[in-house]
């Protein structure tokens, strides 16, 4: 059975002109063509669609129940459409727990005086590439290397390491803090898109470990006093909260942030967002 879309918008037409001749008229063809068109999709289907009388067309029961499928299946196709087609007039950008950080609305802010007729979304996945590997954006900020050769980037910043602890924990009266000073405790992570593992301690004076999968689950469980997290300094400046302290690690390597696209299809807009975010890093 091969229905095609040009038979399902014949149906249509012919429904919302009222006849054959309009419908001919409102697709650009001949009344003979959608007449033909119908009659292979009745004769594909195997069900009559219309009822034609001297005065009107009006569809059957089946043919009101295929209309509202057609409906939606060529508003779908409306859709794919626009949307491979929106490389140059929309720009993704996802990120899993913090976009920018405190860069975040100077970079809506200048991308948008400076393209005007791109319009830029960002779009928070918690996964590995952020969005990107299950098509839910066009380029992606990651705070860890993406091993897929699928995936090119480019490093756009360095952020501090910051530890996160209770408001009431004691290492939230100190103005920094070395990895030593956590050794003992809990660290929580989130082991598919966080930036922190136990590697960075000596095997000997590794934290104990818990895991979550969500920044809130994240910030809700280091109020309590169970454990603590290490993050970028993004994290901090994304979701300040009550009850929550941040404090710099002294003696922790700073976290690259990346920039993140498919190798064999880069959106339009990669080298501008390179260059823009890349200056805000350095402060420009």
């Amino acid at each position: 059975m091969d229905v095609e879309l040009r038979q399902l918008r014949c149906l249509v037409a012919i429904v919302d002109e009222g006849s054959f001749t309009d419908a001919a008229i409102a697709l650009g063809v001949s009344q003979a063509a959608v007449s033909r068109s119908l009659a292979s999709l009745e004769r594909n289907l195997g069900v009559r669609l219309l009822r034609r009388t001297s005065r009107e067309v009006s569809p059957t029961g089946t043919g009101l129940r295929v209309l509202a499928y057609a409906r939606r299946v060529l508003a779908e196709v409306d859709d794919l459409v626009r949307e491979a087609g929106s490389g140059h007039d929309r720009l993704r950008m996802g990120y899993a727990w913090a976009a920018l950080g405190r860069h975040t609305p100077a970079f809506q802010r200048r991308w948008a005086a400076a393209h005007p007729g791109t319009d830029l979304h960002l779009v928070r996945v918690n996964s590995a590439t952020a969005g990107l590997a299950e098509g839910a954006c066009d380029l992606s900020v990651v705070r860890r290397s993406v091993d897929d050769r699928r995936f090119d980037s480019a490093i756009v910043g360095l952020e501090r390491r910051l530890c996160a602890v209770a408001a009431d924990d004691p290492l939230a009266r100190r103005r920094a803090v070395r990895l030593a000073d956590l050794s003992g405790r809990t660290l929580l992570v989130d082991r598919r898109t966080g930036t922190t593992t136990t590697d960075l301690w000596p095997p000997d004076a590794r934290p104990a470990t818990e895991e979550t999968h969500d920044v809130d689950d994240w910030l809700t469980m280091i109020s309590t006093g169970r454990c603590i997290g290490v993050t970028a300094e993004a994290t901090a400046h994304q979701y300040p909260r009550p009850g929550i302290v941040y404090r710099p690690v002294r003696d922790a390597e700073p976290i690259a942030v990346r920039l993140t696209w498919w190798r064999d299809d880069p959106p339009p807009a990669a080298q501008a967002v390179i260059e823009l975010v890349t200056a805000l890093y350095r402060g420009d």
